[in-house]
């Protein structure tokens, strides 16, 4: 299991297109994904509705936590959509 706290930096948080793109690329991983607040209970990364009913905005820290063959490189996709700033993509 690998584990990082990430800040997020696109304006909009994880809501939205950068919560879009965020789900896609969990989806495109084999491991098990669960992204949360840092503090926080974690939820399925796959899911649109569960990322974006985190509620997460820009500058807040979440936490990923991957388990599986792939996990640090899906870890290391999603640190790059969290900290890529909106239109940068």
């Amino acid at each position: 299991m690998t584990e990082r706290t990430v800040t997020v930096v696109p304006e909009a948080g994880l809501h939205a297109r950068p919560a879009s793109q965020f789900v896609q690329t969990a989806n495109e991983y084999d491991c098990d994904i669960e992204v949360g607040a840092a503090d926080g209970d974690l939820v399925d990364a796959r899911s649109m509705l569960a990322v974006t009913s985190l509620g997460v905005g820009h500058d807040e820290e979440v936490r990923l936590v991957a388990e599986g063959d792939d996990e640090e490189a899906a870890l290391d996709a999603l640190e790059t959509v969290l900290s890529t700033p909106e239109g940068e993509e």
